[in-house]
């Protein structure tokens, strides 16, 4: 079991508060550098305020990680700021951004339960009930369930749909356990 993220659950139990923001230019050519600085941004969970201006909520996780990528972008012969600062005016925006991204990561992974529950109606269809179904089945589902943990450890402000997709996963769980079931029985059978 790792840490809590220190950005994702702060000592006082409260939401935290001001900003990190990187401002960057990343050379256009080739353009995979600026490809590799939007996946970083994105797989941190950070939203765009506008070109090349990204936030992120400030803690100290996201400022190791946004100091990294600040350093790596300047090696890329690029020029980056890593700024820390509160919000004058329009923070509900923001947060709503921020939370908007977390519920299409939360959608992303809904979409694939819905996909994982399509395996299994199909592995009952064609009555596959084998050990190595099972297993390719419980690494999917292992998948699911260290994808979400990552978007909730990032998700500080609790977006609306972190408990829907927080009972997909628990549907795909039951679902499998339910597989399995069917596994061991036919095991039981063919001894």
């Amino acid at each position: 079991m790792t840490a809590p993220d220190e950005a994702a659950v702060p000592p006082n139990g409260s939401t935290p508060s001001g900003w990190l923001l990187l401002i960057y230019r990343v050379p256009s050519e080739p353009t995979r550098l600026r490809a590799t600085v939007w996946r970083r941004l994105k797989g941190l969970g950070a939203i765009y305020l506008q070109n090349s201006a990204a936030a992120l909520p400030a803690g100290p996780t996201a400022e190791r990680a946004l100091r990294l990528l600040r350093r790596e972008i300047l090696e890329m012969s690029g020029t980056a700021s890593l700024l820390n600062c509160s919000v004058i005016a329009g923070e509900a925006e923001i947060k709503a951004a921020f939370q908007a991204a977390r519920d299409d990561e939360y959608e992303e992974i809904v979409d694939k339960c819905q996909d994982f529950m399509a395996g299994l109606r199909k592995e009952y269809r064609e009555e596959h009930f084998t050990y190595a179904e099972l297993e390719e089945n419980d690494e999917d589902l292992i998948k699911l369930r260290n994808w979400f943990a990552k978007i909730k450890d990032r998700d500080v402000f609790g977006a609306p749909g972190r408990q829907a997709c927080a009972d997909y996963l628990e549907v795909c769980e039951r679902a499998l356990e339910t597989y399995a079931a069917w596994v061991y029985a036919g095991e039981s059978d063919n001894v």
